[in-house]
């Protein structure tokens, strides 16, 4: 019998390195390495991948208490995460961080097209960012004296210009998709 071979792409979160791994780390890579195991045992043609985000005002703070650079606590802190799936035999396929140049030539090549096409547009966006949750917080998200509900810390308001993706000219499609194809994006 002739089987047919099955794509099958995993990826854990790209990790920020404002933290040592721990056990929800461990956890999450664990769970896609089997899965990947388990696609590779069945001949799926199988990639996994992790890595490192290491961007961000969370890491800025994280290494000014340690006294250190962004970039030299990121460098330390993405390694860390590297040799411990190693340690672990994870059997990831690629280690991605997002300071290297082929993550960043990748997103200036995806950015310029989607630009190009007018997928994109820059206009301004103003809103409470909590630096702990590392995002926006709408108001159900606050306390009632106004602080996120999860630092218990008052958020920043903050203005700012952006980039925007109009995604609302893409839904109707990418809803028929995924309603044809139920198995396409899984959590």
């Amino acid at each position: 019998m002739n089987k047919q071979q099955n794509t099958f792409y995993i990826t854990t979160p790209i990790y920020y390195v404002n933290a040592r791994p721990h056990l929800g780390h461990t956890y999450t890579t664990i769970a896609c390495d089997t899965l990947a195991r388990y696609h590779r045992l069945k001949n799926d043609d199988t990639y996994f991948l992790t890595g490192t985000d290491e961007h961000g005002d969370k890491i800025v703070e994280t290494a000014a208490k340690f006294e250190k650079s962004a970039a030299d606590y990121a460098e330390e802190i993405s390694n860390l995460f590297r040799s411990t799936w190693q340690s672990l035999n994870i059997t990831n396929d690629d280690f991605i961080r997002t300071t290297e140049q082929r993550h960043k030539k990748a997103v200036a090549e995806v950015f310029s097209r989607l630009h190009n096409a007018g997928h994109i547009y820059f206009s301004e966006y103003s809103g409470k960012y909590c630096v702990g949750c590392e995002r926006y917080l709408t108001d159900k998200e606050l306390t009632e004296d106004g602080k996120c509900n999860i630092h218990l810390t008052t958020p920043q308001t903050i203005s700012e210009e952006n980039y925007f993706f109009k995604m609302q000219e893409f839904l109707p499609r990418l809803k028929k998709h995924l309603l044809e194809n139920p198995a396409f994006i899984q959590p």
